[in-house]
């Protein structure tokens, strides 16, 4: 396997985090692969990304997201997507950024340590499979750099085998 090694500086280091979750991503052959690699990837971006609380996967089904691999405190099982910045983010599929989540209208505080959150949403093919959902206890934590950071990843996981898992879990009623 791949040895990570963090060097300090932010880009070289980003870049090594990119490349070790890209080889986490490789030879699924199952749904339960594909878990295992979401589960893999929760740790891995939790244990990069520094002051975070909470960093999980939520899947598309319906109209709604239902939680999936995460690293942090239990969490809400079901959010609608009418719902919170995870339902705002699958509504437009863009990224949605929340400095202060107490000034967001609608937030729902799965944890009340939660102070801000970012957002990024899981497409391929122009289908929405989910989201990354991401918390940290300080506010304004998430800017434009953490946004490109983790659009990275959730690119590398939309191209990988497990968007055609996610698109089955998807589709279960």
């Amino acid at each position: 396997m791949f040895s990570l090694y963090l060097t300090g500086d932010k880009e070289t280091d980003d870049k090594s985090v990119l490349e070790y979750l890209s080889l986490l991503l490789e030879n699924g052959k199952d749904s339960l692969d594909a878990i295992s690699s979401l589960s893999n990837v929760s740790a891995l971006l939790k244990w990069y990304v520094p002051s975070l609380n909470w960093l999980g996967f939520y899947i598309a089904r319906g109209d709604e997201l239902v939680l999936g691999p995460f690293q942090g405190e239990p969490a809400c099982n079901l959010i609608p997507f009418s719902r919170g910045v995870c339902g705002k983010c699958a509504r437009e599929r863009k990224t949605v950024v929340v400095k202060d989540v107490e000034l967001f209208p609608g937030h729902i505080a799965c944890s009340s340590s939660s102070k801000s959150e970012i957002v990024v949403p899981l497409i391929k093919n122009e289908r929405l499979f989910g989201v990354l959902d991401v918390d940290s206890p300080i506010k304004d934590r998430f800017g434009e750099e953490e946004a490109n950071f983790f659009e990275k990843a959730v690119s590398l996981i939309s191209s990988s085998f497990i968007a055609e898992y996610l698109k089955e879990l998807c589709e279960r009623e």
